[in-house]
């Protein structure tokens, strides 16, 4: 039994600062998606595409925002859940802030078509110092969707850490998905570190981006093997792929386009790697780096 499995990403604008209407919209899209295109089994969105809202400069500015934010379960989730269940469609909304006691997460859910939560991931690296007033998440997030495979899941910065995908990968994830956020000019070293990223850990990586005025666009999806099936303009619109899972397990097996088998000999060689020994990271060379700035202080950070 061959392990298929059909994702659409989407990548639109959202309306600004109004969670609802972008769930409203984000409704209408999986919508016809799944009437259009029933072999999909998967609708994934961008990163902090319910809020709707990525802005803010200093710690202080959370109160502003956080008409944005809910604790999970909440509903702004219940309606996720209820989209998931309308379409019979596995649905990642991209992320939301979550909030928590007096903290604020960057979360991503993964929703089953009964409506279900099945995983909740919070993103573990900020991008500091845009995400200063976020906390940061402490677990790695993968979960099994029943007959086809294991699947992991970060979110946006986390990509540039490689530690986040190679553990994902030891974890057992067959399929990496990422949705971002991202504005900026580095959107094209971010395509280059999604094909690394399927490369070092042979598998898919499928990084979902936002378009407007917080997303550049270029949502790609990468096979086990680093080749580019498909990258997208930068306009509103929706990529789909049929994911072979049987794909991850031959380029583990047989190597990657049959040459290099990188995890078994990763796995058979018996190395060690102190950097990540008993709190080492933070010597050798790193250790003669300066402190991590966060922000700067402006006389009117607000425009007004």
């Amino acid at each position: 039994m061959t392990r298929l499995f059909g994702i659409a990403g989407v990548q639109m604008t959202v309306v600004p600062w109004n969670a609802h209407e972008t769930i409203d919209k984000m409704s209408d899209v999986a919508l016809n998606i799944s009437k259009s295109f029933p072999w999909v089994n998967m609708v994934m969105f961008h990163e902090l595409v319910v809020p709707g809202l990525v802005q803010f400069l200093t710690p202080e500015d959370k109160e502003w925002w956080k008409k944005n934010a809910e604790p999970i379960p909440g509903p702004l989730a219940e309606r996720l859940c209820a989209l998931a269940r309308k379409t019979g469609q596995w649905l990642l909304p991209g992320s939301m802030w979550e909030l928590e006691g007096d903290k604020m997460f960057n979360t991503a859910l993964v929703i089953s078509p009964e409506g279900e939560i099945v995983a909740r991931y919070r993103k573990m690296f900020p991008w500091l110092p845009y995400e200063a007033g976020t906390s940061s998440g402490n677990e790695f997030c993968v979960f099994d969707i029943p007959d086809v495979g294991r699947f992991g899941l970060c979110i946006c910065y986390d990509m540039w850490f490689p530690e986040v995908a190679r553990t994902l990968a030891w974890m057992g994830a067959e399929v990496i998905l990422q949705p971002t956020l991202t504005p900026t000019s580095d959107r094209e070293l971010e395509l280059v570190m999604a094909r690394a990223n399927a490369l070092f850990n042979q598998c898919y990586f499928v990084s979902v981006n936002g378009v407007g005025m917080w997303g550049g666009g270029r949502s790609t999806i990468i096979d086990p093997d680093g080749r580019i099936l498909q990258e997208a303009s930068t306009n509103q619109t929706f990529i789909t792929e049929m994911l072979d899972l049987d794909h991850t397990t031959r380029t583990r097996e047989y190597g990657t386009l049959g040459l290099a088998q990188t995890l078994k000999q990763l796995r058979d060689a018996g190395h060690t790697f102190p950097p990540y020994k008993d709190g080492a990271l933070t010597r050798g060379s790193f250790e003669r780096l300066g402190a991590l700035k966060f922000f700067r202080e402006l006389e009117n950070p607000n425009g007004h």
